[in-house]
């Protein structure tokens, strides 16, 4: 019994698509499409021009927001070494707070923490006693000499930022 509903919805489903390919396939707008198609072409170039028009006004205000962004992100910006750039300011943000252009990053926040601590912690992630593979893989190579003056630095960005103000 099951197998003849089955059967019979089959070959119902099958006489529904053939009908719908003899009348020309499924609905895509058809003759509603085109007449759409001529009302947006018989605007004229008024409309277009306006369109164009807005379209520039829109980048503007985007290059312009963009612009303001890039300032606000930069406010508490002071200078750092480069070495600090390219190994913690992808992760920790440029001024060690952990949030640049308005967006949380990865890193936790640095600004304000003792450059001892800093110094330990360092070696902790470079002796692999704290886990994190990012911290390891940057640090490995480096001395200890140079985890102290990354340390040292990042210990110094208070006064830093107060001399920028």
């Amino acid at each position: 019994m099951k197998n003849i509903i089955v059967g019979i919805l089959t070959v119902g489903v099958l006489a529904l698509m053939i009908s719908t390919f003899m009348r020309g396939g499924a609905f895509q707008g058809g003759e509603h499409a085109k007449v759409i198609e001529d009302f947006g072409d018989s605007m004229g170039e008024n409309a277009a021009t306006a369109a164009v028009d807005e379209k520039d006004d829109r980048a503007k205000e985007e290059e312009q927001l963009k612009a303001l962004r890039d300032k606000a992100g930069n406010v508490g910006a002071f200078p750092v070494s480069q070495a600090y750039k390219s190994k913690c300011a992808s992760c920790h943000g440029v001024n060690g707070s952990g949030f640049q252009n308005g967006k949380k990053l990865m890193g936790p926040k640095l600004y304000g923490q003792d450059a001892e601590k800093l110094y330990t912690d360092l070696i902790d992630f470079k002796a692999g006693r704290k886990e994190n593979m990012i911290m390891k893989g940057l640090l490995i190579n480096l001395s200890q000499e140079e985890l102290k003056t990354f340390a040292d630095e990042i210990g110094e960005f208070p006064a830093r930022a107060k001399a920028q103000e």
